[in-house]
């Protein structure tokens, strides 16, 4: 009978924990499917016919235009436009591009690429950097260095990233003289692989501190509230009181209960940086999928903005997802919500 009751528990938190995983598995997919139809819509309302502003001049007549946009479907209904766009984005058929009369898809994975060579590195650091000046402060609250460091990471938040760039970008250049645009300078050797890897990091210094200094604000702000609410625990305040040491009382009290709002920015983080940081790219002219977007945008290129914003779409999901799951392995409450 025992082995009977411990048998059926067992199955039941079984399938407990795996309905967790499969109810936020079809949120996101409901989620995807949503972001897929706003996305189409979304770029269809902006004014203007794509074609008539790329081919302006005495050489493109109207009936020229009217045959591209045949040729290209926009002359269907919106209806049909949709239905055809959800199928061909099932099959991984992201359309022509406007601009660059290339599959779309031949675009995003290269674009992709640069810029997680940039922004990887970049989200790593100001984690890391992130965290360390979290628990100083927190432990030394009330302090200089609180003072000193909650102020300038405050101001660091609040800046604009775009002004943030442009004034990196001008003291790179004038007292430093560091590449500001590209990843490659022209005439380099990339026979050579380590002339290649130094100019290539030597182009990622503005653009990645950019990204650095606006994102090691945020994780300093948050783990500083985070552990500012832990240390008044009455826990806290018992181990402290037992001889327990600082470094073993951050570590196996402290951060284990401050890490869920850590791990929830970072996944939101790591999402967005997938698209590319638009504004750091765009200020450094850094060829990724951030810069991509801006320029498809100007162009009103809708296959080319539609497959951006998917690849920026599914990578927020996925970390969100990432982030659900990870609360739920680390706090068995959220799986019984």
């Amino acid at each position: 009978m025992l082995s009977n009751n411990f048998a059926a528990a067992s199955e039941t938190g079984s399938l407990m924990d795996l309905g967790y995983p499969i109810r936020k598995l079809v949120q996101s997919l409901g989620t995807v499917f949503f972001v897929l139809t706003f996305n189409f819509f979304l770029f269809r309302v902006l004014p203007g016919n794509p074609f008539a502003l790329l081919f302006r001049g005495p050489g493109f007549s109207r009936e020229t235009v009217n045959k591209l946009n045949e040729q290209f479907g926009l002359d269907q209904p919106l209806p049909i436009q949709y239905l055809r766009y959800l199928a061909n984005t099932a099959t991984g058929n992201l359309a022509i591009s406007y601009t660059y009369r290339v599959p779309v898809a031949s675009l995003l994975m290269p674009r992709l690429l640069n810029s997680l060579v940039l922004l990887l590195p970049a989200s790593f650091i100001s984690i890391i950097v992130g965290i360390a000046i979290g628990i100083l402060v927190a432990w030394l609250r009330g302090g200089k260095i609180d003072v000193g460091f909650t102020m300038t990471t405050l101001l660091l938040y609040s800046m604009p990233t775009f002004w943030l760039g442009l004034i990196l970008l001008f003291l790179g250049v004038v007292y430093f003289g560091l590449p500001v645009a590209g990843m490659i300078s022209l005439g380099v050797d990339l026979s050579n692989p380590w002339t290649y890897l130094g100019n290539l990091l030597s182009h990622m210094i503005l653009p990645g501190l950019t990204l650095v200094l606006g994102l090691v604000g945020q994780y300093v702000l948050v783990l500083k509230g985070a552990l500012l609410d832990v240390f008044t625990e009455d826990y806290m305040v018992t181990a402290r009181a037992k001889g327990i040491s600082t470094w073993k009382l951050l570590q196996d009290h402290a951060l284990r209960n401050a890490t869920l709002p850590m791990i929830t920015l970072v996944a939101i983080n790591l999402s967005l940086t997938v698209g590319g940081a638009i504004q750091t790219e765009t200020v450094f002219s850094w060829p990724g999928i951030g810069l991509l977007t801006y320029e498809a945008l100007l162009s009103r290129d809708y296959p080319l903005l539609q497959g951006c914003f998917l690849v920026i779409t599914i990578a927020v999901i996925l970390a969100n997802l990432a982030a659900d799951l990870t609360y739920g392995y680390l706090d068995p409450r959220v799986r019984a919500k």
